[in-house]
């Protein structure tokens, strides 16, 4: 299913770009330029929708894109910049873009002790998922 969602979109003065999502708690990102803060504005729409749908928490109906000004959106985040901005409409499939981006598996190839794998495979541990764990309590995810 296709979301949409309108972000404004403001230029830096070194030719990067900041992505506002006012529908969504302001979120933001940026990219080095118009190509990369569209891809950017992509992956980030995607990604605070499937966590929204990951946590079983509801997201906000979107706003008609017209409705939104960009000045304004500046205004309500306390920005003093004169930037002028622009808006558009940024689209996603959150379950296909999350197949290719969130969900999908990369094979790794580790070294054990034999001792090690033995004891594990004897209590039939999952590899996969407790380096999953491991790596994730290192990270702090």
């Amino acid at each position: 299913m296709l979301s949409a969602y309108p972000a404004c979109f403001y230029e830096n003065k070194d030719g990067s770009y900041t992505v506002i999502f006012p529908d969504l708690d302001y979120t933001a990102t940026q990219g080095d330029n118009l190509e990369d803060a569209f891809a950017m504005a992509v992956d980030c729409l995607a990604g605070y929708l499937y966590t929204s749908l990951e946590n079983h928490e509801s997201f906000p109906k979107a706003s008609v894109m017209s409705s939104i000004d960009p000045k304004k959106v500046l205004q309500e985040i306390d920005c003093d910049d004169d930037d002028k901005g622009f808006v558009n409409m940024v689209t996603v499939d959150v379950k296909s873009y999350a197949r290719d981006h969130f969900e999908k598996s990369v094979k790794k190839t580790l070294t054990i002790p034999v001792w090690l794998d033995e004891a594990a495979k004897a209590k039939h541990i999952n590899f996969s998922k407790v380096l999953q764990k491991a790596l994730k309590e290192e990270l702090r995810m």
